[in-house]
């Protein structure tokens, strides 16, 4: 008989759109070696390198005017200084924690969970932003490019808000079909940018000492110069903090590597430090040959957000012929690419941090369940959520995204500085003193940026990240004290189970079809005490209608007739099971069959009775609600339609017998199979345990016994595994295999 359940509508969607689901056993981490490891996770520190500068020039233009291009450089240094040090403390984060987590798994590990909170929505919130800025600086460099899009009609003023939403969708459809970072084709947009943007500055040197480097022309739509010389002014230090905190953005994404310290090849700790630096190196070089050249050739950044202050430097330094044109679209090219991957990075990181923090329950428990491509869909799909909001709410240009960005970022910061450095005062370890320097001198500095950036970007969004930040650590804290009293709840250390001798079974009927009739026949297959079927009156005329065709069925279970007079079914239902529950030594069971309909029409044809009734019931001591679903649509759309095959049961392997061929008829005889556990348990026998599993291919199933075992290294279920041994039948009525050999296959 083919036992095989049919897929549902729902599943077969999502296998047409994500593709076939993977195996749990195919869930294994791909080691990457360090070339392609810098490629593939320094997209998001190097891209940042892409719009630091501008957002420098962006706060102290319209104030200082010309005097904003030699400002730049002395900014650029004081951001320098602050990834040399960024980079030196979490080169002692990835020394210690070798495994993915970055700065929530050190502030968890020495400042305990409720402080990691800090962490973890410091980390949540710079997924969230990072998708919306780097996508946003993607698509301005898109346009740079190609300054048409936004001359097109109906969407070109919303040019930059249409490419990130749609480059969005399309990450998030290529993650929850399970698209691996760790590819190739994920380091090509690194080296692409990196090297088109080395070029561009060693090309753009070289013409400047040969006195052959033009200007930037002033354009209408540029931000407007300002006017004001005064250096001393508490505005003039007002502006290059902001300038500062702009520039600050250059920073996001150096943590990357720590976050993702178990995908490298061993010693991954050593690797990591390597990787750490080179990143580190190639962000200083990139950012400051950005802002050498906006200082020589006066790029100013254009209100609307493109062309961008790259895209100009490029045009001005690799000229207007052809093979000028080349390299800039090339560059153009590149900057898009690794803005885009970039952004692709939080789809990674968000879903595994929100299932770290909800494996340590301070977040949902649904976070951490793995979907169809092995991936964290619901944690992909609320990262998608929150980034649209953001852009919809704050729109498409960097510059009204920097505001929301580093508090979350340097928070992070600043929880692995302040974190490593408690690790460094606790173990002593040689060389502690150093590291202790190193890791307090980050905490503090990062600590300090964020308190600049809360203060000079209050007004301009930032007021919304200082109140959310401790709302959401609130939140967080509160969930877990909601999941540790549900757990106290139910524990049941000291709890004396009573012994109950009488077992009582209320069918709940509302008329008389196949779904009361499975109902009544699970009832029976319970061997209760008494059994009976009760229905409420609310019609009376619908009431005899049911009593006639009741006795008619002549199914051997009573039917009562129990009054409802105030129509309030559910309560009704609890005072009846408490009064028979209030029997001495009886447990009551109230079966309830329920009717299943598709999701959208079930909800809006038929209500939740069973559920609400089900909700009473269980409150009332000595009773329990047990319900019977029925898949209304479901038999009607199969009735008479053979099942799929399951497709979890492999074929049979060359070599090896099929499974279906193993007869209960005759003696034990040797046999080799090869299948799929499908389940596992341990069972207790005369004073020692069995290692009991149901191992299956597309013929049949045999139970495999090892005695004396409680479980095997390796073998889980899903494994695939070669029997050799005696088969014969055995006591539960399949073929049987005792302690046979056993081999663990890939």
């Amino acid at each position: 008989m083919n036992t095989a359940i049919p897929d549902g509508a729902w599943y077969g969607a999502k296998r047409r759109l994500l593709g076939p689901p993977l195996a749990t056993e195919q869930l294994k981490n791909e080691r990457l070696s360090r070339p392609l490891a810098l490629g593939v996770l320094s997209s998001d520190g190097l891209s940042s390198a892409a719009y630091g500068t501008e957002e420098i020039l962006y706060a102290l233009i319209p104030f200082f005017g010309l005097a904003a291009f030699t400002l730049v450089l002395p900014l650029t240094l004081l951001v320098l200084f602050g990834v040399a040090l960024v980079v030196l403390s979490y080169r002692e984060v990835v020394s210690v924690y070798t495994r993915a987590g970055g700065s929530y798994v050190v502030a968890r590990e020495n400042f305990g969970p409720r402080v990691a909170q800090v962490a973890a929505v410091a980390l949540m919130i710079d997924y969230v932003v990072t998708v919306a800025v780097q996508t946003a600086a993607g698509s301005a460099a898109i346009v740079s490019a190609f300054p048409g899009l936004s001359r097109l009609p109906v969407i070109g003023p919303k040019i930059l808000l249409v490419i990130s939403v749609a480059a969005i969708a399309v990450m998030c459809a290529g993650n929850l079909r399970g698209v691996r970072e760790a590819g190739r084709a994920f380091a090509v947009p690194t080296y692409l940018f990196a090297g088109s943007v080395a070029l561009m500055i060693v090309g753009g040197i070289v013409r400047e000492l040969t006195g052959t480097l033009p200007s930037a022309t002033r354009d209408p739509g540029m931000v407007g110069l300002g006017s004001h010389s005064g250096l001393i002014a508490f505005a003039a230090i007002f502006i290059m903090a902001k300038a500062f905190a702009n520039g600050g953005s250059s920073l996001t994404g150096i943590e990357a590597v720590s976050n993702a310290v178990s995908a490298l090849r061993p010693p991954e700790g050593r690797n990591a430090r390597r990787l750490l630096a080179i990143q580190g190196s190639l962000v200083a070089f990139l950012i400051a040959g950005i802002s050498w050249l906006a200082h020589a050739t006066h790029a100013t950044p254009y209100g609307a957000g493109f062309p961008t202050v790259l895209a100009q430097e490029a045009s001005l330094v690799f000229g207007h012929t052809a093979a000028g044109r080349l390299a800039f679209l090339l560059l153009q090219v590149g900057t898009a690419a690794i803005l885009f991957t970039g952004g692709n990075t939080s789809f990674t990181g968000f879903p595994f941090l929100a299932s770290f923090v909800a494996e340590d329950s301070f977040l949902p428990r649904w976070l951490t369940r793995r979907g169809q491509r092995l991936v964290f869909s619901n944690g992909i799909l609320v990262l998608t959520v929150f980034s649209l909001a953001l852009l919809a709410v704050a729109g498409a240009t960097v510059t009204a995204l920097i505001p929301f960005y580093a508090i979350g970022v340097f928070t992070g910061f600043s929880m692995a500085g302040f974190g490593m450095a408690r690790y460094h005062r606790r173990t002593r370890e040689p060389g502690w003193r150093r590291r202790l320097t190193i890791n307090t001198a980050g905490g503090i500095y990062t600590a300090l940026v964020v308190l600049v950036f809360a203060v000079v970007k209050f007004t301009e969004g930032a007021w919304l990240i200082v109140i959310l930040f401790p709302v959401l650590v609130w939140l967080l804290i509160r969930l877990n004290r909601e999941y540790r009293s549900e757990a106290a709840a139910l524990e049941d250390s000291g709890v004396i189970v009573p012994n109950y001798t009488r077992q009582v079974i209320l069918v709940l009927v509302d008329g008389y079809d196949v779904a009361v009739t499975a109902a009544v026949r699970y009832a029976k297959s319970q061997r209760p005490t008494v059994l009976r079927a009760v229905h409420f009156v609310l019609d009376d005329g619908h009431a005899e209608r049911l009593r006639d065709r009741w006795v008619a069925a002549g199914t051997g279970v009573p039917l009562e007739l129990a009054d409802c007079p105030d129509r309030r079914l559910a309560h009704a239902v609890g005072a009846l099971a408490a009064r028979e529950a209030s029997t001495e030594g009886t447990f009551v069971t109230v079966v309830l069959p329920r009717r299943s309909y598709p999701l959208l029409a079930g909800r809006v044809l038929h209500d939740r009775t069973a559920e609400r009734i089900a909700h009473v019931v269980s409150r009332v001591p000595g009773a329990a609600a047990t319900i019977v679903p029925f898949d209304v649509r479901h038999r009607a759309a199969t009735q008479g339609r053979r099942a799929q095959p399951d497709e979890e049961r492999p074929a049979p392997a060359p070599g090896a017998e099929p499974i279906g061929s193993l007869t209960l008829a005759g003696p034990p005889r040797k046999a080799t199979v090869q299948g799929r556990l499908r389940a596992a348990q341990v069972r207790p026998v005369d004073h020692n345990n069995v290692l009991a599993c149901q191992v299956a291919d597309s013929t049949g199933d045999v139970t495999v016994l090892f005695y004396g075992r409680t479980h095997i290294p390796g073998l889980t279920t899903g494994s695939h595994i070669r029997l050799r041994g005696m088969a014969g039948p055995g006591a539960d009525g399949q073929p049987t295999m005792i302690n046979p050999g056993y081999e663990l296959l890939r």
